[in-house]
């Protein structure tokens, strides 16, 4: 199976898209869940815009949208990340847009694992796991 990278209407560059996978595919296999087909699709603001108003009946701009396809603990899902978004994030938060995007992106995949954020405490363990999990890959 494979993790996949789609562009919309939003470019950049990885500075190591094989390492990007390997971690990816690490964390999947660490929660004890196995690689279906996960898609990463990278567009602007108002392409996820769209997506949020067509698909949730949500009208705001967010960071990412994920859309859960697993089965029997075979991780799948097309996860939407707004570039801008991460751009804005990254000077919010002072971290490099790097860092904010790999954050965005392993949330996705703790989503598809099954970790949620609607509470408290659901938003600190998905936080805590983000954390755990980018200090992996600033290890490789």
């Amino acid at each position: 199976m494979a993790i996949n990278f789609q562009f919309e209407d939003a470019e950049f560059q990885f500075s190591d898209l094989e390492i990007v996978e390997n971690w990816i595919n690490q964390t999947i296999e660490t929660e004890k869940c196995f690689t279906g087909n996960v898609t990463y699709i990278f567009c602007s603001d108002n392409y996820l815009l769209d997506v949020n108003r067509k698909y949730l009946n949500h009208d705001y701009f967010t960071d990412v949208i994920t859309f859960d396809y697993v089965k029997n603990g075979k991780i799948s899902g097309d996860i939407f990340i707004s570039i801008d978004r991460i751009i804005e994030n990254a000077k919010i938060f002072n971290v490099s847009r790097e860092n904010e995007l790999l954050r965005v992106m392993i949330h996705g995949v703790l989503h598809l694992i099954g970790y949620d954020d609607q509470t408290d405490e659901q938003e600190a363990e998905i936080h805590s796991k983000e954390d755990f999990y980018l200090n992996i890959y600033n290890s490789l």
